[in-house]
């Protein structure tokens, strides 16, 4: 009998999402033992936090062995997936919308701007619409395994993440079985230039109205299927940390809480790849010019598996913490987020999460000892989103290292000069800060799976 509901969770960051800002835990209430959760990737950080929830072996429903008849099915739809299938697509909307065309070049470490993987075919409307009929069509393979175990109990099928590669079979799977989808965007970037998004979906979640319009404009879905929730990760700022929480963190880090703290935060090696030399020069200025009057605190991204490398500079200079690279630490995040003095990063949802908060912030925008005619830091907030942000005048801009060392200056000088546009930004990308955008999420799914 049907009556389960699949969970499916692809990636970290959702996962992260739907974990530590309680989403998870709001199905559970509302399901109760109908909920069954799932993780396609890595979510082993998580596994134990999944409370009462039961668990859905989602990898063991792709398996990697299978018998020879569907090893070669399997094959095939691989081949084409490669030439018209999920990478194809990605690049084509990017071509099709103008997103992300600095970026883009062959051989990116980010497939999503690897041109060359743009697939045979010409780049013709009619034929894409073709290729991504194909895609999330009847001719694609599903294992037999996710098959017969999806038509067996499988009430309705949520995603965490509507996007990612590894949910493709997921979606098949319950699209040729009739059973409800309901697909949630994870990040509000992604609408814009993280591949396309399936159209035939039953409920979509977004967090603000700009991705609304998005999903309506770039991806043929109409607003009567979509809720806007809000961001739940904006929820664990409502909760305020005490000043005495963030002293206690410091000392545990060897800082002096009374000294005010500029805290860097990390981009990924494919958007940052001479992060190091930034890292490098600011430990420079703090051991020339800052110690005993600020504190200085690295934090890596999430994503970053090589920040010892990266961050070693920092690592080997004594009163210079990193953080290691975690998904997990929201309420440290939050932390600090709430009484740093200063946010210094490139780009990325953490800068965003800065002005939300109220912190002063720089955003770097050239590449430290980069080569001539290099300018990732740049490229990295020409996005169709980040236009609108990096316009609001928010922050400070930092064209060069004296731009960061001036920023941080006027930051720890005047903590309110930009509270006014930081204020405007919040409520006109973010949207409202409530501390309930979870809620709001769990009761957007449950609503769509109840009926």
């Amino acid at each position: 009998m049907r009556d389960r509901v699949w969970l499916v969770l692809p990636d970290q960051l959702s996962i992260r999402l739907f974990f530590d800002t309680g989403i998870a835990e709001g199905l559970r209430a509302r399901l109760g033992d109908r909920l069954l959760a799932g993780f396609v990737g890595d979510g082993s950080q998580w596994a134990g936090g999944s409370g009462e929830v039961e668990a859905l072996d989602a990898q063991g429903l792709v398996p990697t062995s299978v018998r020879l008849p569907e090893r070669i099915r399997r094959r095939v739809d691989r081949w084409l997936d490669g030439k018209i299938g999920y990478y194809p697509l990605a690049i084509r909307l990017n071509y099709r919308h103008g997103f992300h065309p600095e970026r883009m070049e062959p051989g990116h470490d980010n497939w999503m701007l690897d041109s060359s993987r743009v697939g045979p075919l010409p780049r013709w409307d009619w034929l894409e619409r073709r290729m991504e009929s194909w895609h999330y069509g009847r001719w694609r393979y599903v294992p037999r395994a996710l098959r017969e175990r999806m038509e067996r109990e499988c009430a309705a099928l949520v995603l965490s993440n509507v996007q990612p590669h590894a949910v493709v079979p997921f979606l098949v799977a319950a699209r040729r079985s009739g059973i409800p989808i309901v697909a949630h965007v994870a990040s509000w970037d992604h609408t814009v230039g993280k591949g396309v998004i399936p159209p035939f979906c039953d409920v979509y979640i977004v967090q603000n109205n700009t991705m609304q319009d998005d999903l309506a404009r770039y991806h043929g879905i109409g607003p009567e299927r979509v809720v806007v929730t809000g961001w739940p990760q904006t929820d664990i700022y409502v909760e305020r940390r005490s000043r005495q929480d963030f002293d206690v963190l410091l000392r545990s880090y060897g800082l002096d809480p009374a000294l005010p703290l500029v805290v860097v935060m990390g981009n990924t090696p494919t958007n940052a790849p001479y992060e190091d030399r930034f890292v490098e020069r600011l430990v420079g200025w703090w051991e020339a010019e800052g110690r005993g009057r600020v504190s200085l605190l690295f934090r890596p991204h999430p994503r970053d598996r090589t920040w010892r490398e990266r961050f070693a500079s920092a690592l080997k200079t004594e009163g210079v913490p990193v953080q290691e690279a975690s998904f997990t630490d929201f309420d440290v995040l939050a932390t600090i987020l709430q009484h740093t003095a200063c946010v210094v990063a490139n780009a990325g949802t953490i800068l965003l999460e800065a002005i939300v908060n109220d912190r002063p912030a720089v955003c770097v925008l050239y590449d430290e000892g980069a080569p001539a005619g290099e300018s990732w830091a740049m490229k990295n907030v020409i996005g169709e989103h980040y236009k609108e942000l990096a316009a609001s005048g928010a922050f400070y801009s930092a064209q060069r290292f004296e731009d960061v060392v001036a920023g941080i200056e006027r930051a720890l000088h005047d903590p309110a000069e930009l509270a006014v546009e930081r204020a405007r930004v919040s409520r006109e990308v973010v949207g409202e800060v409530d501390g309930n955008a979870a809620e709001r999420v769990a009761e957007a799914i449950a609503g769509a799976v109840g009926r």
